[in-house]
């Protein structure tokens, strides 16, 4: 089982074994050991994760070592038979034999028409300075200074590192990328179906009060983990690379639990983190100015969750690309680019420019965990 984790990590995995996993992190008794070792593959990949900008490769990197190897290959000198010290026979002409006879006695009389023994492939045979043959093991030859191939051999790993570095890298961040945007679509995707089950059971969404310091678009996370729906500490919510994910430590609180921090110092920081990465609707008011339910009309134009908004209300900072993972009533999740992000309406404000809740039915705002409708 956590083998699968890395898949699961990176999307890796198919649907039937994605939903595998899944249902064994959210497990109550099985799952919080896993979610553990989650967590911690996923902060030792967020080194990986930073570094999400392909390297350029220098110009003419290619041709340069290309020209090197060739120039190194024609200056290298030939340790091969061909180099022996002792001199060939001339074409046609028998080879001398050894003067001593007693050296002629010890071998078998047929001993000249036997061919030489292979010489040993460990070592590599050289002459020294007074002509008797030595040998050098290749260790020894690798590691001599002024070997040529060995300056070569290391050109030739340096090039190959430095290439593996240049085309590997590149690769491994897109990988990274898509398995982050793929995560994001499965989280959001999971979420919706767990909202509309709280729909069908309340004949509405999870849906802050009209006023009052629980009055707060993140509610819908406690309120989802107090009835059961969501695990307070799977990571549902969060996005993944996020600096909530880096931490390792969220939590979602229940409901309970954020009105017993009313009037105190946690309370902000609780209502700034419950709702994860994600941002939900902040509804709509009718005429009178009182906070509407917010009702399942299933509209596949009108969104219900988000990546959060920054500080700006303009954009999302989950995705260093300017990426944005938007979930619809209907359930479907579309993803879009920064430029594309408002459009005719904007995502983070209503059409009063503020972010809080709708003017009308249609007006739809997403707001961060904190925002108050």
């Amino acid at each position: 089982m956590r083998d699968d984790l890395v898949g699961y990590l990176i999307g890796a995995l198919d649907a039937p074994d994605s939903h595998r996993v899944e249902a064994l992190l959210a497990d109550p008794q099985s799952g919080e050991s896993l979610r553990r070792d989650l967590e911690i593959l996923r902060r030792s990949m967020s080194p990986v994760v930073a570094d999400s900008e392909p390297l350029p490769a220098p110009a003419g990197l290619a041709t340069r070592t290309l020209e090197m190897i060739a120039a190194r290959k024609t200056s290298a000198p030939h340790d091969g038979p061909e180099a022996s010290s002792q001199p060939s026979a001339a074409p046609g002409r028998p080879r001398a034999e050894p003067a001593n006879d007693s050296f002629r006695g010890s071998f078998p009389a047929d001993h000249r028409s036997r061919p030489q023994a292979p010489r040993h492939h460990g070592r590599h045979h050289r002459s020294t300075a007074d002509g008797r043959p030595s040998t050098m093991t290749p260790e020894r030859s690798a590691g001599h200074v002024g070997s040529p191939l060995a300056w070569l051999d290391k050109v030739i790993l340096a090039a190959t590192a430095l290439a593996a570095c240049v085309l590997v890298i590149p690769g491994l961040s897109l990988l990274v990328d898509d398995a982050r945007k793929t995560q994001t679509v499965r989280k959001l995707g999971r979420v919706g179906g767990t909202l509309q089950e709280y729909a069908a059971s309340h004949r509405k969404y999870p849906s802050p009060p009209d006023a009052g310091p629980m009055s707060r678009g993140g509610l819908y996370a406690p309120t989802l983990v107090s009835e059961h729906r969501i695990v307070a500490d799977d990571g549902m919510l969060l996005s993944p690379g996020s600096t909530l994910a880096v931490k390792g430590t969220h939590r979602i609180p229940t409901v309970e639990e954020v009105k017993s921090a009313v009037g105190t110092p946690e309370f902000d920081e609780m209502v700034g983190a419950m709702g994860g990465d994600f941002g939900y609707t902040l509804g709509h008011r009718d005429p009178m100015g009182r906070l509407v339910p917010i009702r399942p009309l299933h509209r596949g134009h009108h969104p219900i969750m988000a990546d959060a908004p920054d500080s700006s209300c303009e954009r999302s900072g989950n995705d260093p690309h300017g990426i944005h993972h938007i979930l619809f009533e209907d359930g479907r999740v579309k993803t879009v680019p920064e430029a594309q992000l408002h459009g005719d309406d904007h995502l983070f404000r209503n059409h009063d420019g503020h972010t809080a809740a709708g003017n009308d039915a249609e007006d739809a705002v997403i707001g961060d965990s904190h925002h108050q409708p």
